[in-house]
C-alpha cells in the first residue's frame, strides 16, 4: 500500500517536470522566430537596445539591387542545378537498384561527398577548375584552348552548380532509390505480359510511381538553393561581375561586415517568403496523388 501510495503522489510530480520541459523546448524553438521579427522591424547595431524602425527594412530590401541581383542569381542556379541533380541522382538509383553486390558499398560511397567539408572540397575543387589546373590542362592537350570556368560570369554558376551536384547526387539517389524499391514487381510483371519494353515501363510505371520521391527532392534542392553559401563564398567570392553572389552572402556581409543585422534579419525573411513560394508552385503544379495497391 505504501508503495502505490508513494507512486501517486510522484505521478503529477513527473507530469509537472514534463510539461516544464515541453514549455522549455517550445519556447527555444519558438525563440529566433520571434527575435528575427524584432529585428526585421528595429534598427539596431548589436549595442544598446533595438529600436522600432516600422517597414524601413523591408522598403530597403525592396529598392537594393545588390538583393535582387542574388536572388535571380538562385534562379539561374536553380535553372542548371535542378535538372542536372534530378537526372543524375535518377541514374544513380537506377543503377543503384540494378546492383545484385556491393549496394552498401556504392552507396556509402556516394555519401562521403554529403558529409564532407564544404571548404575543404571548395578548394579542392578551386585547384580542379583552375585555369592553370589538370582540367584545363587536359583540355588543352585534347583540344588546344582552356574553358574559363570561374572567370566567365555564365560558366562560374554553371560550375558551382556542379560541384553542389558532385555533393549531393548520393542523398538524393537513395531517396529515388527508396522510392524505386517500395514499387511492386508485380506491376513490372503485368506490363511485361502486356508486352510493354523497358522505356514505357519507366515512363508510365517508374517515374509516376516515383512523383512523391521526385517531388521531395525537389523541395530539397530548392531550399538548398536560397541556403547555398559555402561554394560560392569560398570558390568565387561573389564574381565575376556579381554573377554568383547569393542571398546569404548578402545577408552575411550585412549582418557581420557591415554590422547591420536588422537589416539582414529582414532579407532572411524575404528569402524564406521566396522560397516558400517556389516550393509551393512547384508541388501545385507537379505534385500528384500516388496510390500503389
Amino acid at each position: 500500500m505504501y508503495g502505490y501510495k508513494n507512486e501517486k503522489e510522484r505521478s503529477p510530480k513527473r507530469a509537472s517536470y514534463i510539461l516544464h520541459i515541453f514549455g522549455l523546448c517550445s519556447y527555444i524553438l519558438e525563440y529566433p522566430f520571434i527575435w528575427l521579427v524584432i529585428l526585421a522591424f528595429s534598427r539596431w547595431r548589436y549595442v544598446g537596445k533595438p529600436q522600432f524602425a516600422g517597414f524601413r527594412n523591408f522598403l530597403r530590401v525592396l529598392y537594393d539591387p545588390i538583393f535582387w541581383k542574388s536572388f535571380f542569381n538562385v534562379l539561374n542556379f536553380l535553372m542548371y542545378y535542378i535538372p542536372i541533380v534530378l537526372i543524375f541522382s535518377l541514374l544513380f538509383a537506377l543503377a543503384l537498384s540494378k546492383l545484385k553486390y556491393g549496394k552498401t558499398f556504392v552507396a556509402l560511397s556516394f555519401l562521403v561527398a554529403n558529409v564532407s567539408s564544404g571548404v575543404a572540397y571548395s578548394i579542392m575543387f578551386s585547384k580542379l577548375f583552375a585555369e592553370n589546373g589538370p582540367l584545363n590542362q587536359l583540355t588543352y592537350a585534347l583540344f588546344n584552348t582552356t574553358i574559363p570556368w570561374f572567370t566567365s560570369p555564365q560558366l562560374a554558376m554553371f560550375s558551382i552548380s556542379l560541384i553542389v551536384v558532385w555533393k549531393f547526387i548520393g542523398y538524393y539517389g537513395l531517396i529515388l532509390y527508396a522510392g524505386i524499391i517500395n514499387i511492386p514487381k508485380s506491376i513490372y510483371e503485368a506490363a511485361e505480359l502486356d508486352g510493354a519494353n523497358k522505356y514505357v515501363k519507366f515512363f508510365k510505371i517508374t517515374l509516376p510511381l516515383l512523383n512523391p520521391s521526385i517531388i521531395m527532392v525537389l523541395v530539397f534542392a530548392i531550399s538548398l538553393s536560397f541556403g547555398i553559401f559555402t561554394e560560392p563564398y569560398m570558390i568565387t567570392g561573389g564574381g565575376p561581375m556579381r554573377s554568383t553572389l547569393m542571398p546569404m552572402m548578402v545577408m552575411y556581409t550585412s549582418a557581420f561586415q557591415k554590422l547591420d543585422p536588422t537589416y539582414a534579419a529582414t532579407m532572411s525573411v524575404f528569402t524564406a517568403l521566396f522560397s516558400f513560394g517556389i516550393i509551393w508552385i512547384t508541388r501545385k503544379l507537379l505534385e500528384r496523388e500516388v496510390e500503389i495497391v
